[in-house]
């Protein structure tokens, strides 16, 4: 049985993109509540994270960014008008909102905590919804993503392991992570994703490979509209043994985007719930320490049931497919399923068997030209410091329970409810500028006024010393 620690702060699903923005991060607290309603919270270690510090940004990103990206927050908490910077890709998908910078220390920092304990060995996977925004770059957000929480994570994984392999399912590619490593061999970039005809971001193509010490180390995937689970997986599965049998990573990272999801308002793929969730089944087969973050994905109600549908499998949990009673049980009618109904497909399949044999075969003749895993030379880890000890952040979810019981809801300490100041919510616009989602009686509008979900008991994730090791930036 595998050791599950889980990352998640009741406040990340209040920030607010703006109107008509497909991005909705209350699509975290509707995951969340599902997976309390099925009791898998049972199954793990559940951590709140702390907020990242610019230092530990900076470890990624440059100073002049994140000074950029603070001075952005302060205009828009003053309702000034924010400055037009080449930090902010034009178009509008990144907009700027009251309380931003809260939103990307806690995402980048659930991230990072999630390395952090798998470098420690407390679990054999450590989950992060809110994290895998796979967009940013060093010095520029883009695609709805500020920080490059992947690629920060992965620099801590680095400090301990001496390869990582990143796979990504998010129907965009992997750019910001990519161009990260690209010139690295100590991480390996496996991206599955749409390919072409304009689509965002217009890169990962077959023929990126990576350069210098890292070529041979980029593997993109690019596929057509309406790839089926069958020939997803026809890919997926070979690709992904081929890596691991020649690279030997000592850790994974997997991005699990929903948007590759039949029926997201951004995608023109047609995996199932059930094709999605054998992929993170697969990855964690291999038994290599994995971290599972989330991503893309705009159909709320698909996002959450495959989000707490790959958390029952990462915990080698049965469910049943009736969703039980939730704040949000109405997101789920008229059907109430957890795995829904697969037979409508949105799009027709244009990859070709003869397109899928290309890719598998030019993709295997590059992974050969590794010829072996490349060899590191890897010095002391750093020592993690932790610098709030108290032994109540480490006690199992059964003993919590039991000491409340015991002790009275404030009788143990370092959990969501003692010690933190009243939960508000951000403001958004009346109901009248929201967008329906491409499926109907979608419920697509931002919750007030539900707190079931908060009241559980979260560990607070420690804060470590990183003086240890402050030499590790971009790759």
């Amino acid at each position: 049985m595998s050791r599950i620690c889980y990352f998640y702060d009741p406040l990340i699903g209040n920030f607010y993109y703006g109107q008509r923005h497909p991005m909705k991060p209350y699509r975290l607290s509707v995951t969340h509540s599902m997976i309390l309603s099925y009791g898998l919270h049972n199954k793990m270690q559940v951590y709140r994270p702390h907020h990242a510090t610019t230092q530990e940004l900076m470890q990624f990103h440059t100073p002049e960014f994140i000074q950029y990206l603070y001075g952005l927050d302060a205009a828009a908490s003053n309702s000034r008008a924010p400055p037009v910077s080449h930090f902010i890709t034009s178009g509008g998908d990144c907009p700027v909102f009251s309380g931003m910078t809260d939103f990307i220390e806690l995402y980048a920092g659930a991230s990072i905590d999630a390395a952090r304990k798998l470098n420690q060995g407390v679990c054999d996977v450590a989950i992060n919804w809110s994290g895998g925004l796979h967009h940013a770059r060093r010095q520029e957000a883009s695609g709805f993503c500020y920080v490059n929480d992947i690629v920060l994570a992965i620099i801590e994984l680095l400090k301990c392991h001496p390869r990582v392999l990143y796979i990504d399912i998010d129907i965009h590619h992997g750019d910001g992570v990519q161009e990260a490593f690209y010139l690295s061999d100590r991480v390996m970039c496996l991206s599955f994703h749409k390919f072409g005809n304009g689509f965002f971001p217009g890169t990962g193509d077959i023929d990126e490979i990576g350069l210098g010490a890292g070529k041979y180390t980029t593997i993109n995937v690019p596929l057509r509209n309406g790839i089926d689970d069958t020939n997803y997986l026809g890919l997926f599965k070979p690709i992904l043994s081929e890596a691991v049998s020649i690279y030997r990573p000592t850790a994974i990272v997997l991005q699990c985007g929903a948007d590759s999801l039949n029926m997201d308002r951004l995608g023109v793929f047609n995996l199932t719930h059930k094709g999605h969730g054998d992929c993170v089944s697969y990855v964690q087969s291999f038994n290599i320490p994995l971290l599972v973050l989330g991503g893309g994905g705009y159909t709320v109600r698909n996002v959450a049931r495959a989000w707490t549908y790959e958390t029952a499998l990462l915990t080698h949990t049965t469910l049943q497919n009736q969703i039980p009673h939730n704040d949000y049980i109405e997101y789920f009618g008229p059907d109430y399923q957890l795995v829904p109904n697969a037979s409508r497909c949105a799009f027709g399949n244009e990859n070709t068997k003869a397109y899928l044999s290309m890719l598998l075969r030019t993709i295997s003749n590059n992974l050969r030209m590794l010829k072996g895993a490349p060899s590191v030379q890897m010095r002391q880890p750093p020592p993690y410091v932790i610098t709030n000890p108290d032994p109540v952040l480490l006690c199992t979810h059964k003993e919590h329970h039991r000491q409340r019981l015991q002790h009275g809801a404030n009788g143990c300490l370092g959990f969501v409810g003692h010690g933190r100041t009243e939960e508000t919510h951000v403001d958004r616009p009346p109901d009248s500028d929201h967008e329906p989602d491409v499926e109907e009686n979608s419920c697509d509008a931002r919750p007030t006024g539900k707190n079931g979900a908060e009241n559980f008991p979260v560990h607070d994730a420690e804060f470590y010393d990183n003086d240890a090791d402050q030499d590790h930036g971009s790759p």
